[in-house]
């Protein structure tokens, strides 16, 4: 169950990973995608603006692991950050991530890349039946 606040933003109070969210991270890890790739989508499905800190703190990922993740789903042009500076003390600028398209757009994606998969393994097999 991810809380939204009324601006928009996940209240880092209220959010939490439930059910849905982990049944969604067991399926896409089902579809071989990365445990962290995983995690973090759901932790993105609902489609509001997170602190990759506080990706860290639900999902239980290492921030090395947040990182990796976001560049996955960058390079899928399925993502997009933000920084916004800290509005006390110094150091790194907070990084915030929203999703750029819907999970139904993901998930699509998901599939197109299973069934390619799928196509080339039957392909390899007949091969295989070919040759023996």
């Amino acid at each position: 169950m991810i809380a939204v606040a009324d601006n928009g933003l996940i209240s880092e109070e209220d959010f939490k990973m439930g059910e849905v969210e982990y049944e969604m991270v067991e399926l896409l890890r089902r579809l071989n995608i990365n445990r962290p790739v995983a995690l973090t989508l759901a932790c993105l499905s609902k489609g509001e603006e997170i602190s990759s800190q506080r990706i860290e703190m639900v999902s239980g990922l290492r921030q090395p692991e947040v990182s990796i993740a976001m560049r996955y789903l960058r390079e899928n042009d399925w993502v997009d950050m933000r920084e916004e500076k800290k509005n006390h003390g110094k150091g790194r600028p907070v990084k915030l991530y929203k999703l750029t398209v819907q999970m139904e757009t993901i998930i699509d994606t998901i599939e197109e890349n299973v069934i390619a998969e799928s196509k080339t393994i039957l392909q390899n097999i007949e091969r295989l039946k070919s040759l023996s």
